[in-house]
């Protein structure tokens, strides 16, 4: 039950929370007024806006193609959530869009402390925990500014699982005010920098002049084993057990499904700063893919990876982190109950996907004899 006391509003520039731990990424319902809010100024979008003069015929085709990402966002509508999620292992984090000089659009990143405990050094978006005045997942990622005009909401996006037990949640915005300056924490935030966007969906380097760009790759990845059943062991007949933490039992569910993260340069490696990689890549790639419509020149998960969805159900049902923060909240018996359904459904969903396939690659073959 959400705590009905309010709460210090979280400002939106001073990024970094105490005890912020993020490392890689359900939203809760939007306000009234923040759906409003995602009416963007027509001049914000307008070439002409932008410069004293106005631009080439080329450039303004560049431009626009910018524009259509922020109305993409703009119209896109969060899925709805089955999923029911313990309010202390929820987080958000802030996608902060912003124009540039030549009308393309960045996202604000930060440095994490050395000094921090925790994922020191890491390149990361600002975010933290859900707060106990927290009323909405848009308090929690923003605080969102008196005047919505200057920093309007885009979208919120469907959640993601951090490696550290957390449900974090993307709030993406569109910053208009150029005079606002971030507030940084010393302790938390060793320094501020922005990265293109349309970058996340490319693996060429938007940084050709770095030395990075020449002797290492801009875009890596690397695949990893899923911890949760593959079919055909995620099937009806699957039973939750703790046998299943044990090594006969992970036998068992062979062959494994795979996971895939990426890592991107940033062009600033030279001086210590790290590439943006993990989940603050994975949702980066997502704001990237629904904002330009299409999809990144690289795959984004191997064949028969787990959806997010699936990831984030069994690791509710499975981690004990999750299942205290349930307790605590006196409703794990009916959640668990729940998540069972959920994974049942997904398993079903998933193997009419893959009859759909079959049927979709043999009438191919069919056509082509």
């Amino acid at each position: 039950m959400l705590d009905s006391a309010p709460g210090k509003p979280i400002n939106l520039y001073k990024f970094h929370k105490p005890k912020l731990r993020l490392y890689e990424t359900r939203p809760s319902a939007l306000k009234p007024e923040s759906k409003r809010s995602v009416l963007i100024p027509h001049n914000s979008l307008n070439p002409h806006f932008l410069f004293e003069s106005p631009p080439s015929v080329s450039f303004t085709v560049y431009i626009l193609n910018n524009s259509r990402c922020l109305r993409n966002l703009a119209n896109y509508d969060t899925p709805h959530i089955r999923i029911p999620l313990p309010r202390a292992r929820q987080a958000a984090v802030l996608v902060a869009l912003f124009v540039g000089r030549h009308g393309d659009l960045y996202v604000l990143l930060n440095r994490r402390a050395s000094t921090l405990r925790t994922y020191a050094g890491d390149t990361a978006l600002p975010g933290g925990k859900v707060e106990p005045g927290d009323k909405t997942i848009e308090d929690t990622a923003i605080g969102l500014p008196i005047d919505k005009r200057k920093v309007p909401l885009l979208c919120v996006l469907p959640p993601f699982l951090a490696r550290n037990s957390l449900i974090v949640t993307p709030v993406v915005v569109l910053v208009l005010d150029k005079s606002i300056q971030p507030i940084l924490a010393p302790a938390e935030v060793a320094s501020m920098f922005s990265h293109p966007l349309h970058a996340f969906l490319s693996t060429t380097s938007p940084f050709s002049n770095e030395p990075e760009a020449v002797e290492v790759a801009y875009h890596t990845f690397f695949d990893f084993p899923w911890n949760g059943p593959s079919p055909p062991a995620f099937s009806p007949d699957f039973h939750f057990n703790h046998e299943l933490h044990q090594d006969k039992e992970r036998s068992r569910l062979e062959p494994r499904s795979m996971s895939r993260t990426h890592s991107f340069l940033t062009g600033r490696e030279a001086g210590g700063t790290k590439p943006v990689f993990g989940l603050t890549a994975a949702m980066l790639i997502e704001v990237a893919r629904i904002g330009y419509a299409r999809e990144p020149e690289f795959e984004v998960q191997p064949p028969n990876a787990p959806s997010g969805e699936e990831r984030i159900v069994w690791a509710l049902r499975r981690e004990g982190a999750f299942r205290k923060a349930f307790e605590d909240e006196g409703r794990w018996e009916n959640v668990k109950a729940i998540l069972d359904g959920l994974l049942l459904r997904l398993w079903r969903e998933r193997k009419e996907k893959e009859r759909a396939a079959r049927t979709r690659r043999s009438g191919g073959l069919k056509s082509r004899l």
